[in-house]
């Protein structure tokens, strides 16, 4: 619980937070098996951007015959910008099927007028478990600008983990594209999940909406 509650004040401070070149990016995905909200911000929390906030927060839900799948996740991690482009920083993740998770990660970052692209390698000590994993994340984004309002958007998500660092235990792929229009995104997506060290994998179709804040 004392755990739970420092999450939820990290999630506070950084909606509250006023500094520039905040970043929040809110997301709808809703398919043909199950429903995804997931909400994420990045910014400085020192004036020489030495140190930055990310937090995400996710609620996923399947449709009925699938819902022993459905998942919530928070995570706060506090980040120390070595250069421009890498990061490091420790973070407490909970997750509705795997618990509390101390966590440590890097972080690589590429951006241009076009394309955004982020690299995750973290290592964490899952509290239920009592064992440690592996875990790698990737966003890509491509922005192609069609007229000087409106953009095609290509976006990627891909997240794979391996308990003990040898045992896979989660992974998914979430592709999305579609038109952009000032801060507003909207278009098709698929998600496919897998779940387990015999991987069940589960697809869904369908559409989203996203606005960057």
């Amino acid at each position: 619980m004392k755990k739970l509650t420092i999450i939820i004040f990290l999630l506070f401070v950084g909606s509250s937070h006023s500094l520039q070149a905040q970043i929040t990016q809110v997301e709808l995905f809703s398919g043909f098996d199950k429903t995804d909200f997931t909400i994420f911000s990045s910014y400085p929390i020192n004036k020489g951007k030495t140190l930055s906030l990310n937090t995400l927060a996710f609620f996923q839900k399947f449709k009925k015959e699938n819902k022993e799948f459905d998942e919530v996740g928070v995570q706060p991690t506090l980040f120390w910008n070595i250069t421009n482009n890498i990061a490091l920083g420790p973070s407490i993740y909970y997750n509705s099927f795997a618990g509390y998770s101390n966590r440590l990660s890097a972080k690589y970052t590429f951006k241009n007028s076009r394309l955004f692209f982020v690299l995750m390698p973290t290592v964490a000590y899952s509290e239920q478990t009592e064992t440690s994993y592996a875990e790698v994340l990737v966003q890509i984004q491509y922005i192609k600008p069609l007229n000087d309002n409106l953009s095609l958007g290509l976006n990627g998500q891909f997240l794979t983990i391996w308990d003990e660092f040898k045992m896979h235990s989660r992974s998914y792929q979430q592709l999305r594209v579609g038109v952009s229009l000032y801060k507003h995104q909207a278009g098709v997506g698929l998600d496919i999940d897998q779940y387990g060290s015999m991987p069940v994998e589960k697809t869904s179709f369908g559409f989203y909406y996203r606005i960057t804040i």
